[in-house]
């Protein structure tokens, strides 16, 4: 059964791209095939990672979902073969996931022979709370058999409430039997790991090209390779445990 990875989550500037492009090297790394779309119609950063053939296709006509752009992305998904990443956006988020849930497009995915899995990301910081209700608002909506995986980002600072990490929250207490993994993202040394992965994604680069880029160092080599290694190792875990 091939996968649907779907990225969601209502805040903007939280990782949403990153965390697609992280799905998609994961993939391309073993070799295989993968259809990967942007529908972002203001911010289209997933679709400026070049080496990841992303396609670009804005679903909106207004504040609305148009539904023969909509009906062009689900046959593009049909006809697919391979797994499918798709990157929404902000602005998008509410209208997509309505769309989503009123046509019953998780079944209409299971009846193809392929299944929904919603990537959603919590960060720290001031946009926790948002992400928290983002992320709750999604598990309410989103029938049963839609798996979840939680991307924990703390670029923004610590994911914590009142001294209790996000495994201890009520948001994630109430919803834990619907998540199928949680991956979570190291708090990188902003003058080391941190600049290093920030620099390659303000370039939208692969880790593979960076790592080849020949201004980059030796030991800004070594950091993107470990960072790699480290990210796609529980993204493989993640979602070896969601087949």
């Amino acid at each position: 059964m091939s996968k649907i990875h779907m990225v969601l989550q209502g805040k903007g500037g939280v990782g949403k791209s990153f965390i697609a492009s992280m799905l998609a090297q994961h993939c391309y790394s073993k070799d295989e095939d993968l259809l990967c779309i942007d529908t972002d119609p203001v911010n289209a950063t997933f679709h400026g990672f070049e080496a990841l053939n992303v396609n670009r296709l804005d679903l909106m006509e207004g504040d609305e979902i148009d539904s023969r752009k909509f009906d062009s992305l689900i046959e593009s998904i049909s006809k697919s073969e391979s797994d499918v990443v798709i990157d929404n956006g902000a602005s998008t988020f509410v209208a997509l996931s309505h769309y989503l849930i009123s046509n019953h497009i998780p079944d209409t995915l299971e009846n193809m022979g392929k299944e929904l899995i919603i990537h959603t990301v919590i960060t720290g910081g001031q946009a926790l709370n948002d992400t928290l209700y983002g992320f709750d608002k999604l598990i309410k909506q989103f029938p049963q058999n839609v798996k979840f995986i939680v991307w924990l980002n703390p670029f923004w600072g610590k994911i914590e409430s009142n001294g209790h990490g996000f495994e201890s929250m009520k948001a994630y207490l109430n919803n834990k039997d619907r998540i199928s993994a949680i991956i979570k993202i190291p708090e990188y040394k902003k003058e080391t790991f941190g600049r290093d992965l920030s620099e390659m994604l303000q370039d939208k680069m692969t880790f593979d090209d960076a790592i080849k880029k020949p201004e980059s160092t030796i030991m800004v080599r070594q950091r993107l390779t470990m960072i790699k290694r480290e990210l796609f190792q529980q993204v493989e875990g993640a979602i070896a445990v969601s087949a």
